[in-house]
């Protein structure tokens, strides 16, 4: 009887003081969402983030539970579209989240929470890689300026997917298990008052952890074994901002653990990131958190090579050692064994991610089933290629890199790529991506240089960066050799050759269009410059061909290519003009110049240099009126020269551009702009003749 007397009265105190803690949070809310500002604080901003606040508890085995709180308030009416629904990205196979509230501050005072059964939970959006991701999406609906919109959510997990074991739980422990880590992003695309990241770790695992371009305020809390008591916020709003300092930072209403640190960073009052055109990626240059208990990439790369043996996904079956042995059979070379392999894999595993069960993540495929499925992502290539290279006897292993950012130094896993390695005769390891390289003559893209790489070798290894590649292996040479008739026509020879990433590029002007099209690429590109011209004969060379540059080579004929006036005659160099300045061609012309100065590093698709050579003969010997100006830039990053000079019947044009690597620093600028802008004055600068 006593038990069930004291039941009753606990339950309605309980229920009580779940309803004092969520009036108290609703009226801390009231204060935040009020004391944030109207639109005229925030211009040319549509919402602002009131808080964003993350709490990550962390077990021994490396599971996180994640819990989300976040008040964003509308500003505009384009803010009030955007937030009309909220979504959540989650893949089923190493994650799980569960919205638990969502609450709408109306402008009028009044509070409206949404029934969580309105949570949809659905397939999301994917192309090229299906491995089941989904969404779960709150539809908020009707929202007007001035309303605002709470959100908490719960998740456990983390975001790559891995090997699944009997144990419903173990799904979401990490790959490398007993560890943790996370990359947080202290930057927005919109304004927000204050965002704070906690994590509460086990004491025996020391974290690690560095901020990035910029700084944070932080603590740490030590939370020792005493008694095994649990100390619990009984009112975590009211301590909804205590810090060592002042009292403004929200922190959650998670336990306080004993046996475990606190770790907290957070930042007030954050302006929107504005990028730059062509900038290096946002993470290499706005504030952000890396944190790992991984000791150091020595280990990870230990762990990768570990991981894929006990899995074995490089076994060599027989069908893959048949494969190999008549792909190299009469070849004796080292470097072309390995090339062979290299581009069989390229063009014959299609890149096309499904779900292939267990294999997920960081461990990959086994041979076998991507030699019989003929597809995959990066990783099964990669795999792939490990395997046909153990069967023909060599010494290889995976790779996992970085495509479009940096990797800093806190063993984080800020990888999105897998690519091969294979170790040469000589005991050098040799890089190799047969994701990056259908229809290019490279064996590893020269489109990432400069990129960091983490090798999957026994004994392990620690990160590295890709060498620049010379310009001089991705020149694009054109060279023309005219006649100027009297009426002003134009007729010529154009050859364009290629090499390197200059030469994929220009085979991608084919091979990304359909084949009815190919005879009109040149065609369009040199009528856009000038209506009335003619392509008279084009020989195009071997379009999948990789055993020689790319070379093109145009007759034509261009009415009214010069104009006669008062005696003068007034032309610009064909090549000059640049008619075949698209992104296949010359994708650095398409360069943003508009500004002087850069406060972020940029990059290019690649090193490269650019040659250019024409010759036109004039109907009659000339005396030269206007000559642009010759142009020199030097530099260590680019560098320019171009000249043009009229001797007797003669005219001749000549121009060097270089661009001597793919990722530069802010400082580079200068020197690459005036370079760009150089070349392209040639261009608007006619030159006068006269009899």
């Amino acid at each position: 009887m006593k038990q069930r007397t004291i039941r009753r009265l606990i339950t309605p105190l309980l229920l009580a003081g779940l309803l004092s803690v969520l009036q108290a949070q609703t009226d801390d809310n009231r204060t935040r969402i009020a004391a944030t500002g109207d639109p005229a604080a925030y211009p040319g901003a549509d919402i602002v983030v009131v808080y964003d606040s993350t709490d990550v508890d962390v077990q021994d085995s490396g599971l996180s539970y994640v819990r989300m709180h976040r008040v964003v308030k509308v500003l505009t009416e384009k803010g009030a579209r955007d937030l009309r629904h909220i979504t959540y990205d989650y893949d089923p196979l190493s994650a799980d989240v569960q919205v638990l509230r969502v609450r709408i501050y109306r402008k009028d005072g009044s509070v409206e929470t949404l029934p969580l059964e309105s949570v949809v939970d659905y397939a999301a959006p994917a192309r090229a890689i299906y491995w089941g991701a989904r969404q779960k999406m709150v539809p908020v609906g009707w929202l007007e300026p001035g309303d605002a919109v709470e959100t908490l959510a719960r998740r456990k997990g983390f975001t790559y997917a891995l090997l699944r074991d009997e144990d419903d739980d173990s799904r979401f422990i990490p790959p490398m298990k007993g560890h943790f880590y996370d990359i947080v992003e202290f930057w927005s695309s919109v304004p927000v008052v204050e965002k704070v990241y906690r994590v509460l770790v086990p004491e025996n695992k020391p974290l690690q952890f560095e901020v990035y371009n910029g700084e944070l305020t932080s603590y740490v809390h030590f939370h020792p074994r005493l008694d095994h008591r649990v100390t619990v916020e009984v009112n975590p709003a009211a301590k909804q901002h205590a810090t060592p300092e002042d009292d403004l930072h929200p922190t959650s209403d998670m336990y306080t653990r004993p046996g475990k640190i606190t770790y907290c960073w957070y930042k007030r009052d954050i302006t929107p990131f504005r990028g730059e055109p062509d900038m290096v990626a946002p993470s290499d240059v706005a504030t952000k958190l890396l944190m790992s208990t991984s000791p150091d990439w020595y280990a990870k790369s230990t762990w990768f090579y570990g991981v894929n043996e006990d899995f074995g996904s490089f076994a060599v079956t027989a069908e893959v050692q048949e494969k190999t042995d008549e792909l190299l059979d009469g070849v004796t070379d080292e470097l072309e064994k390995i090339a062979v392999l290299n581009h069989w894999v390229a063009e014959e595993i299609r890149y096309s991610g499904i779900s292939m069960g267990e294999g997920e993540g960081y461990t990959l495929h086994t041979g076998e089933m991507t030699f019989a499925d003929r597809c995959g992502v990066c990783k099964d290539k990669a795999g792939m290629l490990v395997t046909m290279l153990r069967a023909a006897g060599f010494e290889s292993y995976p790779a996992m890199t970085m495509a479009g950012s940096r990797i800093d130094r806190i063993p984080a896993d800020q990888f999105n790529h897998s690519v091969t390695v294979v170790k040469r005769a000589n005991g050098n390891w040799m890089l190799l991506d047969p994701t990056w390289i259908p229809g290019v003559r490279e064996m590893w893209s020269s489109a990432e240089q400069q990129q960091e790489y983490l090798l999957g070798i026994p004994g392990g290894a620690d990160v590295m960066t890709t060498p620049i590649s010379p310009a001089e292996n991705h020149y694009w040479r054109a060279s023309n050799t005219a006649v100027l008739a009297t009426d002003g026509t134009l007729t010529g020879t154009l050859t364009m050759e290629a090499e390197g990433q200059s030469d994929a590029l220009m085979r991608r002007a084919f091979t990304r269009s359909y084949r009815s099209t190919w005879e009109d690429v040149y065609t369009q590109l040199l009528t856009a410059k000038y209506p009335a011209a003619e392509i008279l004969r084009a020989d195009i060379g071997g379009i999948y061909d990789l055993s020689k540059p790319f070379r093109v080579t145009l007759e034509y004929n261009i009415p009214h290519f010069a104009r006669f006036a008062d005696g003068k005659t007034i032309c610009t160099p064909l090549l000059a003009v640049n008619p075949f300045g698209d992104a296949f061609h010359a994708p650095e012309l398409n360069t943003n110049t508009g500004k002087e100065e850069k406060a972020f590093g940029f990059r290019q698709r690649c090193s490269r240099v650019v040659e250019l050579e024409e010759t036109i003969t004039l109907p009659t010997s000339m005396t030269p009126i206007v000559l642009p100006d010759e142009a020199r830039i030097e530099g260590d990053a680019a560098s320019f020269s171009g000249e043009v000079t009229v001797t007797g019947t003669s005219l001749r044009f000549t121009a060097t551009h270089r661009m001597e690597k793919r990722m530069y620093e802010a400082g580079d600028w200068p020197t690459f702009r005036a370079a760009l802008l150089a070349r392209k004055r040639f261009s608007d600068s006619p030159v006068i003749l006269s009899k």
